[in-house]
């Protein structure tokens, strides 16, 4: 057989990456990396307002142009490779971040009374400036449509698509005013390569629809237009130009277009898939399966699941949505998070700079501790908590310093604390009858840092594996382009074709070690205390103890 290949497109906070795989066997042949030019690694921050975080489309199609074609020409190196031989390609982006567009789908970014306005441009998925406005969305839903809340954990979050636009509308009416409608990310890219971009021709996808802007089938779609005109008249006008109906990742957008296909160096024709969020085609990427928790580790967490559809599911608390085919058609796609993880090492080696190390030599000193040596407790939530939360006004906390604590102490805090944030996911998922039989992480963090893995593996008591790719974000999306091209074409008729032909897990297994992991459980014990009485209205929790039960444990370890 002819070997075909796809193209998976993944859009990360800071970069987007470009891969070229064999669709027969998964291989990747090519790959190519575009760090976003403009602001902050990336990232458009304002001083007087660290709740922003805003990106330029512009950087988004430089990227692609950049990427696409760095990833062809390294395919080129492997024998007997050839463009012509691309059958689709798939997007994956971060989310929610959506896009002000005019009647045409031009980004508003791109409009010269904006140039100097960051409202127009982009709304990065971890850009709170909406916070209230997500608490005003929550007492609405609570009080007016309590199934809204229902499939999305309870709580209307401000990294979400209607608190952002609210937000902007209250701010700065004159690019509400000026914007026809709000496109995801993950919607806009397969649009422009298309040529669907017009807000009359744009296919949406369900997996940002349904996890971030409260679309669902049972309800005709997004939410009504009374409900909505409760929040602000405004929003009547916008819920017209949103569709109600949405599409699953193994669905075409549209095909390639002849402009693009020649500034690509691809061919013209190729089927697009609808985009989806870059955690979720990670987790297809990764082999999910029923009762198969994939965790996405990098600057954030996801933690994704799916379910058949035929199965009764409660709605879960504090989850980011249950959402019928967001990750792959016939499932429920189930989805949790930490709102920052990576971030948090970054921000203690590059704010703090402790004596000027880095994460390796800090790695290589924490990993000589044990648990509890240090007697350090901290929560995870420098960056608000995601799950099971649902509260972005919450912050970091250290517990336990001395004037004997060291940086490596601090760091490895760090790392169980984040541990133990992913703990309360899993068991979250299990309360409420998801049982998690197998864990597969991937990301950055999982693929370089040992230590990091089996303090999670020690902490959450369960063995993980590590996905074989670590690019399963882009390599998930290039799974899509392989399934929306069909096997006519030399793809794969469904993505559970796709992952039995595309992914695997590496050689090593971290497993539990069992002394590490009886003094996790009681450290844990501390943690969901310190999570509950700073995290959950109306705790009883006594706090008293904490601090000398931690000095208890450190000297328990020390002897």
């Amino acid at each position: 057989m002819t070997t075909k290949y796809a193209i998976g497109l993944d859009y990360g906070t800071n970069s987007v990456r470009a891969l070229v795989v064999d669709v027969q066997s998964g291989e990747e042949v090519g790959t190519s990396v575009f760090p976003y030019p403009s602001g902050t690694a990336g990232i458009l921050l304002d001083a007087r307002d660290p709740n922003l975080a805003r990106q330029h489309p512009q950087d988004y199609l430089d990227g692609m142009v950049a990427s696409i074609r760095g990833a062809l020409t390294d395919a080129a190196t492997h024998d007997g490779f050839d463009p012509a031989r691309v059958i689709g390609i798939g997007f994956d982006t971060t989310g929610s971040t959506p896009l002000p567009v005019d009647s045409e789908g031009i980004p508003l970014a791109f409009d010269e009374r904006f140039r100097d306005n960051l409202n127009a441009y982009v709304w990065l998925w971890k850009d709170h400036t909406g916070h209230a406005e997500a608490a005003e969305i929550t007492a609405r839903a609570q009080e007016l449509r309590p199934a809204f809340l229902a499939k999305c954990g309870g709580t209307y979050s401000s990294e979400w698509f209607w608190s952002k636009i609210l937000h902007c509308l209250r701010v700065d009416p004159d690019v509400f005013v000026a914007a026809h409608t709000w496109v995801e990310h993950a919607d806009w890219m397969p649009a422009v390569l298309t040529g669907t971009a017009h807000p009359s021709k744009l296919r949406r996808g369900i997996c940002a629809a349904g996890h971030k802007a409260m679309f669902n089938t049972a309800w005709g779609g997004y939410p009504d237009e009374e409900f909505l005109a409760t929040l602000d008249e405004w929003l009547v006008p916008l819920r017209r130009t949103l569709p109600n109906e949405a599409y699953h990742a193994g669905e075409a957008a549209g095909t390639l277009t002849e402009e693009w296909a020649e500034r690509l160096g691809l061919p013209v024709g190729i089927p697009v898939g609808i985009g989806a969020f870059d955690a979720h085609l990670g987790a297809v990427g990764s082999g999910i399966a029923p009762g198969t928790l994939v965790k996405i580790i990098g600057t954030s967490t996801c933690d994704l699941m799916i379910a058949p559809m035929a199965q009764d599911l409660a709605d879960i608390p504090g989850l980011c949505g249950i959402v019928p085919e967001s990750v792959m058609p016939g499932q429920y796609g189930l989805e949790a998070g930490q709102s920052a993880v990576g971030d948090i090492f970054n921000w203690f080696v590059n704010q703090i700079q402790p004596a000027g190390k880095d994460h390796g030599v800090l790695t290589e000193e924490a990993e000589q501790l044990r648990p509890g040596e240090s007697g350090l407790l901290a929560l995870d939530w420098h960056n608000g908590n995601r799950t099971i939360l649902v509260d972005q006004r919450l912050t970091g906390l250290l517990v336990g310093m001395t004037l004997h604590t060291t940086p490596a102490e601090m760091y490895r805090a760090f790392v169980e604390a984040t541990a133990f944030g992913a703990r309360v996911i899993m068991e979250r998922y299990e309360e409420y009858g998801v049982a998690v039989e197998r864990i597969v992480n991937c990301g950055g963090i999982s693929a370089k840092n040992r230590m990091v893995m089996q303090i999670y593996a020690d902490a959450m008591g369960r063995p993980l594996q590590i996905s074989r790719s670590t690019q399963t974000c882009a390599l998930g999306a290039a799974m899509s382009g392989a399934v929306v091209a069909g096997p006519e074409a030399g793809g794969h008729a469904t993505f559970a074709d796709a992952v039995d032909a595309m992914t695997g897990v590496q050689d090593t297994t971290f497993t539990p070690i069992p002394e590490n992991q009886q003094r996790y459980d009681q450290l844990y014990a501390l943690y969901r205390r310190l999570h509950d009485a700073f995290g959950v209205q109306g705790a009883p929790d006594d706090l008293y103890d904490v601090m000398k039960q931690l000095l208890t444990i450190r000297d328990e370890v020390r002897r």
